[in-house]
């Protein structure tokens, strides 16, 4: 597994939470070294109330190394007096954490956002005027 920051200039305003991504395969034993890195986002640049965005999108397959994982990230966090929330994480991961009793805010695409509602009325025959 490896944990880093993303590539290229960061864009940095008063809103931009920073960002913490993470790679696999996840083994048990490498949990230290991303809540070392989230204690540091913490510690140095946490803004937006001490949220760190955890880019989980390459973890690839969910699975129980996870699960402990992102536990033991939201445990540092609310140690050091913040949160974290994750960014792109697959349907199957979500599914998990959800099975495994953990609820975790999460960052919303462009891409999920359900259609607007809009009005359909359909007129069938007989229906009288109103």
């Amino acid at each position: 597994m490896s944990y880093a920051h993303p590539a290229g200039l960061p864009v940095v305003d008063a809103m931009t939470p920073p960002v913490l991504v993470l790679s696999g395969p996840l083994t048990h034993s490498e949990v230290s070294g991303p809540c070392d890195a989230l204690r540091a986002l913490l510690d140095h640049g946490g803004r937006d109330g001490g949220v760190v965005v955890c880019d989980v999108g390459g973890l690839g397959p969910p699975g129980l190394a996870a699960v402990n994982l992102l536990a033991r990230l939201q445990l540092t966090a609310r140690r050091c007096g913040g949160g974290i929330r994750l960014r792109d994480p697959s349907p199957a991961l979500c599914a998990l954490l959800d099975l495994a009793g953990l609820r975790f805010e999460t960052e919303r695409q462009p891409e999920q956002r359900e259609p607007p509602l809009g009005v359909q009325e359909t007129v069938e025959p007989g229906d009288p005027a109103l």
